[in-house]
């Protein structure tokens, strides 16, 4: 026998709120992506660039 027309009553499923950033953690990105930005021009101009 088929069950296809019976309905099922359940609950719905708790909705996951979106995560959102602490201003500690945004602050801790901002520096990262700085010393990284010098880093990688550090090291352009230190292995990459032609002597002048």
């Amino acid at each position: 026998m088929s069950d296809d027309n019976i309905i099922k009553f359940q609950r719905p499923k708790p909705k996951k709120e979106p995560r959102t950033i602490t201003l500690g953690t945004r602050n801790a990105l901002i520096w990262l992506a700085v010393i990284g930005a010098v880093a990688l021009v550090w090291a352009y101009f230190q292995f990459v660039s032609p002597p002048s």
